[in-house]
């Protein structure tokens, strides 16, 4: 990779090349705009590289397709960290998408007149507008539980979870209510000596279909929270739990029979507050991730909720700052919309600017 010594101007940069930042890059370069996309993954893949071997493309929830090419012909039985790996590659081959990698963005300033300092490995970066689409992947959220540095056991998360393989004959406890803890539970079971299911609260189980009226109710209590400046939800956490026949055996054979989250971590296991214990030489944390959105921080976006308020996917205190893949954008489809959204709204903005019209005032 090159060395930048100084500033390098571009209309735009996108930090981030999973399905959010792919859906804007396309629509960039469909309008012509100048740009960079920086990404600090290996290779072209977003966070499904990372992904766990056993989560097969048959058993992802929700990928939906880039803008202006399909994902065909997949065999349902390969890692999805391979076949949406390769899909992406293609992707960026086929539309031109030239993505700077490994690249880690380490700041995002006000750099005067007017324009963004994106400051990074590859150098630094005078962008006139910028699209966040750094998603969660990087950001495991850690819950903190009295006597957990006591554990003797191993502690992993979601993030670092290596599939079924290594929890052969241990006594595994799984915490969290989404998805991936259920998935986690229903294949470390068949290999285990024993599986406990802790979750803060009663999980709620989704029958029957959900269709485009649910999505959008779902998608609608999402953003109500980021219009509001309050860190934002998944929308899977608003949507419960699909009820699959995989999931309906586990309930019925009490795989995924759950028990309220305990009191205490111990050095053996977990205690709660009415006496019992179990026992465990696994802690396994299914509990989720936030916005890797750290790097903005000098550009002092965050409300005092705690999270940024954003309008559609502009952010309220800087209208040059648009995050997509952040809130109600967090979903494969919903992240493409918003791709097309935000460039939009930057084409709008760089038009302005060209004609000399005064740049809207950030909000106090």
């Amino acid at each position: 990779m090159n060395e930048i010594s100084r500033d390098v101007d571009v209309d735009v940069v996108v930090i981030g090349a999973g399905q959010a930042g792919l859906s804007s890059a396309y629509h960039l370069a469909r309008t012509g705009i100048e740009h960079v996309v920086l990404d600090h993954a290996p290779r072209p893949g977003g966070a499904w590289q990372f992904r766990w071997p056993s989560l097969t493309y048959g058993r992802v929830h929700g990928m939906h397709a880039l803008p202006g090419m399909e994902l065909t012909g997949a065999d349902a039985l390969r890692p999805s960290s391979e076949v949406i790996g390769e899909y992406f590659a293609a992707y960026e081959d086929r539309f031109g998408l030239r993505v700077r990698r490994p690249v880690d963005v380490s700041a995002v300033r006000d750099g005067g007149d007017g324009r963004l300092r994106v400051e990074s490995s590859d150098g630094n970066w005078s962008a006139r507008a910028l699209i966040n689409a750094t998603g969660t992947w990087d950001r495991p959220f850690w819950p903190r539980y009295p006597g957990q540095e006591t554990f003797r056991g191993r502690r992993l998360h979601t993030a670092n979870y290596p599939g079924p393989g290594e929890f052969a004959g241990a006594r595994v406890i799984v915490v969290g209510g989404g998805t991936s803890a259920v998935q986690h539970l229903l294949e470390i079971s068949e290999v285990a000596a024993e599986t406990t299911w802790v979750t803060r609260r009663p999980p709620v189980f989704r029958d029957g279909t959900f269709g485009e009226a649910e999505g959008r109710a779902a998608v609608a209590l999402v953003d109500e929270r980021v219009r509001q400046g309050l860190p934002p939800q998944s929308v899977v956490s608003v949507t419960g739990l699909p009820l699959t026949e995989a999931v309906r055996a586990g309930l019925a054979s009490g795989v995924l029979e759950r028990r309220p989250v305990f009191e205490r971590v111990t050095a053996t296991g977990a205690a709660w507050a009415d006496g019992s214990r179990v026992d465990a030489d696994v802690i396994l944390w299914a509990t989720g991730f936030r916005a890797a959105v750290d790097h903005l921080a000098p550009l002092r976006l965050r409300e005092p909720g705690g999270g940024i308020r954003v309008e559609g996917t502009r952010a309220v205190r800087d209208e040059r700052v648009h995050l997509v893949g952040y809130g109600p954008s967090a979903s494969t489809i919903g992240a493409n919309r918003a791709g097309g959204a935000a460039v939009r709204e930057i084409r709008r903005l760089l038009a302005r600017e060209r004609v000399g019209a005064p740049r809207a005032a950030l909000s106090a």
